[in-house]
């Protein structure tokens, strides 16, 4: 059997070439859903209480209003399923979707508290062009968010506000806890 190398050579130069030629490249639009993956938020939601001297009660400013609120958050973003940004006439909406416990919370909680409001608290990802060189995405210091009144108990585990954000913000927001919760659900911290 005769072994030609200069033809085993010129294969191995053309696969190679091909290789080179139409090898991976990131284009802009895989770069750019990359960082939307990286995008985290978090989100806390606080009821309103009576003030007293423990140190489970504290205060939120929410558009300029100061509200008496229980200091530890009975929602967090564990709980959300599914959160959406809404166009609704003279604005938008954020609808957040919670799971079962969730709804069962929220359900508990908006019937104690009838007559009260909630307190939405939320930090998302900085936007990565903003970013100083930093390798994770980092969350902001966070804002209060929204003081929904408590007209009636939730019974679907659907929480829909108008946000005190622009709608980037907004965006970035309903984007971050998407992504966190797609990000608990592999890492099978939620029930499916």
């Amino acid at each position: 059997m005769k072994f030609r190398v200069r033809r085993f050579n010129i294969y191995l130069c053309v696969v190679l070439a091909l290789g080179l030629l139409c090898g991976c490249h990131t284009t802009p639009e895989k770069e750019k859903e990359k960082e939307e993956k990286e995008e985290l938020a978090a989100l806390r939601l606080h009821v309103e209480t009576n003030p007293d001297a423990s140190k489970r009660t504290g205060s939120a400013v929410i558009r300029g209003i100061t509200f008496n609120i229980e200091a530890a958050p009975f929602l967090t973003e564990a709980n959300i399923k599914e959160t959406k940004l809404i166009d609704v006439v003279g604005g938008f909406e954020i609808s957040i979707q919670f799971d079962r416990q969730g709804s069962w919370l929220l359900e508990q909680y908006t019937a104690a508290g009838r007559g009260k409001h909630l307190a939405v608290y939320s930090e998302w990802s900085v936007p990565a062009q903003k970013q100083e060189k930093q390798e994770k995405q980092q969350l902001n210091k966070g804002r209060w968010l929204a003081s929904p009144f408590i007209r009636t108990h939730i019974t679907d585990g659907l929480l829909t506000f108008t946000p005190d954000a622009t709608r980037e913000e907004a965006e970035m927001i309903v984007k971050g806890l998407n992504n966190q919760v797609k990000k608990l659900h592999q890492n099978s911290l939620l029930p499916d």
